[in-house]
């Protein structure tokens, strides 16, 4: 009896979102490293949990697949961009790849709804609202910046924006203890 719950199309979009996601995970990692060694410890810290935040993405895609009978496919990982010039290029860069992010699962629910695969439409919902936070954290990000002068800042206020960075929560909650009350 086949019990894959998956279109080959679906399930093939599924595992490229995954991988993007592996994707993002290094690009956001190598920021971070870049980051740390300007010197802004808070801004890498930050940068580092969303890297990990990333992954817990890329790991709630391949229980989804596994879940639904199908198997994913984990492919060869582009390097990321080169390392920024300045804090503006980086923050440019963060919100850069969520749009993209968000127009590749708004292509996943595309397809779902194309389909009529309920099951998945459902699942990406989380990804759909998950795009809404953090197109605004990238974007806030950016704002923070600009208030603190952008690339013209004083060496005064890079550090306060760095030590607010510092004092986010750095816990990274896990892709697999999402729920639907605790997504």
């Amino acid at each position: 009896m086949n019990t894959k719950r998956l279109s080959a199309k679906v399930e093939k979009a599924l595992s490229d979102q995954m991988n993007k996601e592996i994707h993002a995970s290094h690009i956001f990692l190598s920021y971070g490293i870049w980051a740390d060694d300007k010197g802004y410890q808070g801004i890498a810290n930050f940068l580092y949990r969303h890297s990990q935040e990333e992954r817990n993405h890329s790991i709630k895609f391949m229980e989804y697949i596994l879940n639904r009978g199908g198997k994913p496919k984990v492919a060869a990982i582009p390097a990321p961009p080169a390392d920024p010039k300045t804090l503006t290029e980086c923050f440019d860069g963060v919100f850069k790849h969520e749009v993209d992010n968000t127009t590749a699962i708004y292509k996943i629910v595309d397809l779902a709804m194309e389909e009529k695969d309920w099951a998945t439409w459902n699942f990406m919902q989380w990804f759909v609202q998950e795009q809404i936070e953090e197109e605004t954290l990238a974007q806030n990000l950016i704002d923070k910046l600009k208030i603190a002068g952008g690339d013209r800042a004083t060496d005064e206020s890079l550090f306060t924006l760095d030590r607010a960075m510092q004092s986010e929560p750095n816990d990274v909650p896990l892709a697999q203890e999402a729920t639907g009350s605790n997504p």
